[in-house]
């Protein structure tokens, strides 16, 4: 009997090798987080405790850390994503659209994918209706973009027993929570497959810099040290390998952080066995070499519970 109720237990090296695109097998997703810290709440993460340990509401100093990401992080992360023609995935609390519409606007503009991550910065398991908000979420965003969403990152990474069935019931292909391989796999829900996305906690500016406190050049020492590991498997198994880069604008995007994702993605860039793709191109390509069956997972549903050719919606809304 597996302890994971969800996704068939596979250890890499007996899985069939999944060749990269164009033969490139070192697949690069860069994840941008934008997230929404309601000024009426208390904060999701806290870099200055409260004196004394008396939390209190308003929390000026933590709310500004994180809007500084808003209103300088974001810039600086346009001008070095945009100036490589990078693309990138965005997971945004639904709620940012309309508490920043200007920033909501630029990301339209930059082309990047917008991927449900819940409403504001607060965990699932803390909402009284995850269902409704799961719905009101990706109502929002597809109203906004005018596009399907294809992608979920729950805020903290949080689920219920409940959410991979509720995002598949909504028309999803895949969920970046279950970070559990370096490849994707298939996730067995009520309504059908959906795929498990690999996401990282270990190049993560969240938990290296806000909590693990590692120095500025951590997230590009740990880049040049994983793809050595990475370009290595990958190449003696034939098979491609997912790298990515989750960044936050209030963590990455200061003075003293971005050179070194600039020189990170340069690295990456020069590499001859490197690909860009955000979530929903992965989805494509897994789904086009390893079927829900092959992986163990038995459909209880359609494939596609809202909306079938996500690719073919995509090139059309081009």
């Amino acid at each position: 009997m597996t302890t994971n109720p969800r996704v068939p237990f596979r250890m890499i090296d007996d899985r069939p090798p999944l060749p990269g695109p164009d033969g490139r097998n070192l697949i690069v997703q860069v994840v941008v987080n934008v997230e929404n810290w309601r000024f009426d709440q208390a904060m999701p993460r806290k870099l200055i405790t409260a004196p004394h340990g008396n939390d209190s509401v308003p929390d000026v100093p933590n709310f500004a850390w994180a809007e500084y990401g808003m209103r300088v992080g974001m810039p600086r992360l346009f001008r070095v994503l945009g100036d490589r023609g990078l693309p990138v995935g965005c997971t945004i609390n639904a709620g940012v659209i309309h508490t920043y519409p200007r920033l909501s606007d630029a990301i339209l503009e930059a082309g990047w994918e917008f991927i449900g991550h819940g409403l504001h910065q607060k965990a699932l398991t803390s909402e009284s209706s995850e269902a409704d908000l799961i719905a009101q979420a990706l109502g929002i965003l597809r109203d906004f973009t005018g596009r399907p969403v294809e992608g979920w990152l729950g805020p903290g990474l949080r689920e219920t027993d409940d959410t991979p069935d509720i995002l598949k019931a909504e028309g999803l292909r895949y969920v970046s929570d279950w970070v559990l391989d370096d490849v994707p796999n298939w996730m067995a829900t009520r309504h059908g497959p959906l795929i498990a996305m690999p996401y990282s906690l270990e190049i993560n500016d969240s938990p290296m810099y806000a909590i693990q406190a590692q120095p500025s050049d951590a997230m590009l020492d740990r880049t040049r040290r994983s793809i050595a590991v990475m370009g290595r498997e990958a190449a003696e198994s034939g098979g491609a390998r997912v790298l990515t880069v989750a960044l936050h604008p209030h963590l990455i995007g200061v003075a003293h952080r971005i050179d070194q994702l600039a020189e990170l993605l340069d690295l990456l860039m020069a590499r001859d066995d490197t690909v860009f793709m955000t979530g929903s191109q992965i989805a494509d390509w897994y789904e086009a070499i390893e079927s829900p069956q092959a992986a163990g997972v038995v459909s209880d549903g359609p494939t596609h519970a809202k909306g079938h050719d996500r690719a073919a919606q995509r090139q059309h809304s081009a």
